[in-house]
């Protein structure tokens, strides 16, 4: 096909990108936008007469926030692997009776609405007394993770050649042993796209966040910013600098693991 033949769908394809991307543009440019200049008429498309007093604010307000959402995110992850991964490792090689079963029950467990379990979490929480608690978010968060992560670190598991575990038994390794020296590092490529997914489901999460929030100061970024807005209706700037800053940590875990995830998506295709 011609160069000529194509060039429109290169323009729609930019046309397309820019307009999914116009919304984080003008993110960052109201973040650095005064407030005096912010209901300008015309607005300004570039903030000419810039300010660093939203991010100002946010030092000030919003890292415990910051702090408390990457403590969730990082304690997602953690908790996502080590039960996914050996479970994974369970439904592929050890072939459990049931695992059929098990397999289908997980995919139904990703189809039950968000708030339908935050609200069984409320219950729980509340008669336990730890609402407002981070560690309860992580838990409450690990269980839209976890049948995800089976399911990947399953079908990863599953490409993995027979002969080289039974080359490890033949040499006197155990399960857990050829679990953890030979599965695991081989299925790097499948870790790394459970615990990103992970980490940015608990880092956006609001439903668990907000309905499990006790009132107290312990609250993740996401119920951070929609206080705030609540709060400072007229700092916009302020709001967007939060939104700005909260979205790095996901935007720079994306860019890095970009490679790993590709691979790992495919599940069992080619590994290192």
């Amino acid at each position: 096909m011609t160069r000529g033949a194509t060039w429109w769908k290169t323009v729609i394809g930019l046309v397309l990108t820019a307009l999914m991307l116009f919304p984080v543009y003008w993110m960052i440019n109201v973040s650095f936008t005064r407030d005096q200049d912010m209901r300008k008429s015309p607005p300004d498309w570039f903030p000419v007469h810039g300010t660093v007093a939203g991010y100002r604010a946010v030092v000030d307000q919003q890292l415990p926030h910051l702090g408390t959402s990457l403590f969730i995110g990082v304690g997602t992850v953690v908790l996502t692997v080590l039960v996914s991964a050996p479970a994974g490792y369970s439904l592929a090689k050890l072939r459990p009776r049931g695992a059929g079963v098990l397999g289908f029950v997980l995919l139904i467990a990703q189809m039950v609405p968000g708030i339908i379990m935050a609200m069984g979490f409320y219950s729980i929480y509340l008669s336990l007394g730890v609402l407002d608690n981070p560690v309860g978010l992580v838990v409450a968060d690990s269980t839209i993770a976890v049948p995800f992560g089976v399911l990947v670190f399953a079908a990863f598991m599953t490409g993995i050649p027979d002969e080289l575990l039974q080359a490890a038994t033949i040499d006197g390794a155990g399960r857990l042993r050829i679990f953890w020296s030979i599965v695991l590092p081989v299925s790097r490529n499948a870790i790394v796209t459970v615990s990103l997914f992970s980490f940015l489901w608990a880092w956006s999460d609001f439903v668990f966040a907000s309905t499990l929030d006790g009132g107290g100061d312990r609250r993740p970024i996401t119920l951070g910013i929609y206080h705030y807005i609540g709060n400072n209706d007229q700092q916009w700037n302020a709001i967007m600098a939060t939104a700005v800053v909260a979205s790095i940590p996901a935007t720079a875990l994306l860019i890095i693991a970009q490679r790993y995830v590709a691979a790992g998506v495919t599940a069992g295709a080619v590994k290192d």
